[in-house]
């Protein structure tokens, strides 16, 4: 068992690297595989002991092998948090039938951190064909009835459409597309727990913030990793949640 786990956890950090390169080259609108990998500064072509995740970052210090030029952090970090959200949940979830929407799910919330932090978007081209998947594979892979997991994306939907005219312009577009295929992963009531969950990550982290000048009051922060954060709890732990909710009433 502990060789699967290793085996699981070194795919993903190969996983997390493949996803770091997706995010900026689907963001410049560039080919996912060609042309290899490269230094975008230098654009010296990278070889294998540049692309070893995590490692790489730290045998190099951070720059680049030929023009020593700052390689961002966001590299090393999209690699383990790849690494470490898609142990936690093939660990929580096993080898069933549920953890394909669960994986798929996760890479789309991955994918939309990188993105989202990088520069505050989250690409549609991400979202439709992940939404199209989640809805293709709920068809035949759920605990519920298919049209629980419709339904889900119906509220997913249409909570953050109703919040984005509300807030008049306060929640993205992407947040609101992201919300769909979100909804049809976890069905209606999770939905609900995930934006609950990552309204108050976000809101915290937002305090944190302006209180050390990070941001400005009206300067808008990355949603997509609260959306993440709140997600990946109500996927794995909603039903825990909810039972410790209820036990206060």
């Amino acid at each position: 068992m502990i060789y699967i786990d290793m085996f699981v956890f070194i795919y993903a950090l190969l996983l997390g690297s493949f996803l770091n390169v997706a995010a900026i080259r689907l963001l410049k609108k560039e080919s996912v595989s060609f042309p290899p990998s490269h230094c975008p500064t230098c654009k010296n072509k990278l070889n294998v002991f540049d692309l070893v995740p995590v490692f790489s970052y730290l045998f190099l210090r951070g720059k680049c092998r030929y023009c020593k030029q700052r390689i961002s952090a966001l590299y090393p970090f999209g690699e383990l948090l790849t690494a470490f959200t898609i142990f936690l949940v093939y660990k929580e979830i096993g080898w069933t039938l549920e953890l394909i929407p669960a994986l798929l799910l996760t890479v789309l919330l991955l994918l939309s951190v990188l993105t989202d932090i990088r520069e505050k978007l989250i690409l549609d081209i991400i979202t439709f064909p992940m939404l199209g998947l989640l809805v293709l594979i709920r068809y035949f892979i759920g605990t519920e009835p298919f049209m629980h997991y419709l339904l889900g994306g119906v509220v997913g939907f249409s909570l953050l459409l109703i919040i984005a005219i509300v807030s008049k312009g306060g929640m993205g577009g992407g947040d609101i597309k992201l919300y769909a295929a979100i909804g049809v992963g976890l069905g209606p009531l999770l939905t609900i727990m995930s934006l609950v969950l990552a309204s108050f990550a976000g809101a915290i982290a937002g305090v944190f913030l302006l209180l050390t000048g990070k941001v400005k009051r009206q300067e808008p922060i990355p949603f997509a990793p609260f959306i993440f954060i709140g997600t990946i709890l109500s996927f794995l732990y909603g039903n825990e949640i909810f039972q410790w909710y209820i036990s206060f009433y």
